[in-house]
């Protein structure tokens, strides 16, 4: 059986889901998002200045200062707002007709199934693989369409479930606003990150980068994976090894035609989109490595963009929201700009 992400879809297509009794004469519970390092918490983005009086008049207008926005800020960035992404990190997918895919990969979370993910990189085993499942507002997901491809000899088979870890080291700049997931969320070195009860996990929103894999107990190994192509799928959270974030290419991804057959998996071949090759950019020669930077969170600079993205106050807004979601604020992705630029 073909391994692939089906918890959720299920829960939602038998109607499992359902609402809790109410609890009567339940005393309401204390705020739960509550920052993991109170001292690495993003500061809360200050109130949006009152608006301009009605009766002001262009020439008052004209005097005010522009308020900034997410664009505004990113152009402000100063060089050491960005990071490099290693090379050793950065895996490069180049699909049939011309497209490619580049991930970000995290073995901070899953260590193990990263491992294997470049291993077989390295073996060239992804090469000739193809797109196997296209779900609308949920997953695309790639791997042997004939299922029969032998695993590298030298590459374990048998993989604990990296679905979560110890919140113990892990760098987190936390969201100020609350979480429907998790009581606290943030970002790990660029990526959506939760924590709660001393564990912390990668987050299903879009752009990330899961293992395919079959029912309990099954954790998968890292030769099947999925992109989330749909506002998000945190209900996956913790359930699935979560390995990396697509900083460039998701057009490719998300553009697949959706499949017919059951939970979005292709039944005509011809739609299948196959994979030329997948290379670790560290493998690759100077000139084919690309280069690419994520904006740092713990910085001013993110600090200031997310204030923009949360009170948007530019010539469209009327009524800026003061609030963002963890998925909606990805931290912004960039090429690296020419030496001396």
């Amino acid at each position: 059986m073909t391994r692939h992400i089906r918890l959720a879809a299920l829960l939602v297509a038998t109607g499992s889901i359902g609402l809790l009794p109410a609890v009567a004469q339940t005393p309401p519970a204390p705020p739960r998002y509550q920052p993991v390092n109170p001292a690495a918490s993003l500061p809360p983005p200050p109130p949006p200045p009152p608006p301009a009086p009605v009766s002001a008049g262009p020439a008052a207008a004209s005097s005010a200062p522009a308020r900034p926005t997410p664009a505004s800020v990113l152009a402000g960035a100063p060089a050491e707002a960005w990071r490099e992404v290693p090379a050793d990190r950065l895996l490069v997918i180049d699909f049939a007709g011309g497209g490619q895919v580049l991930i970000e990969l995290a073995p901070e979370f899953a260590p193990e199934h990263v491992a294997n993910i470049i291993t077989l990189a390295q073996a060239r085993w992804f090469d000739g693989i193809a797109i196997v499942r296209s779900q609308e507002n949920y997953v695309t997901q790639w791997g042997d369409p004939t299922e029969k491809k032998p695993l590298p000899a030298d590459m374990p088979a048998k993989l604990p479930a990296e679905y979560e870890r110890s919140a113990a080291g892990v760098p987190l700049d936390v969201l100020p606003y609350r979480d429907t997931y998790a009581a606290t969320v943030g970002y790990s070195r660029g990526m959506p990150a939760a924590s709660e009860g001393g564990q912390a996990w990668l987050a299903h929103c879009y752009s990330m980068v899961g293992v395919g894999r079959d029912k309990n107990p099954d954790v998968g190994t890292g030769a099947e994976l999925y992109a989330v192509i749909g506002h998000q799928a945190r209900a996956l959270d913790r359930n699935i090894a979560v390995v990396g974030r697509v900083i460039a290419g998701m057009e490719v991804l998300s553009a697949r035609p959706r499949g017919t057959g059951p939970l979005g998996f292709y039944t005509d071949p011809t739609q299948k989109t196959g994979i030329v090759a997948v290379r670790l950019a560290a493998d690759l020669t100077p000139a084919e490595r690309p280069a690419w930077q994520v904006l740092r969170t713990d910085t001013p600079t993110f600090t200031a963009w997310l204030s923009a993205r949360a009170s948007r106050q530019d010539d469209f807004f009327l009524r800026p929201a003061g609030a963002i979601d963890l998925c909606t604020a990805m931290p912004p992705v960039r090429k690296t700009p020419p030496a001396g630029s």
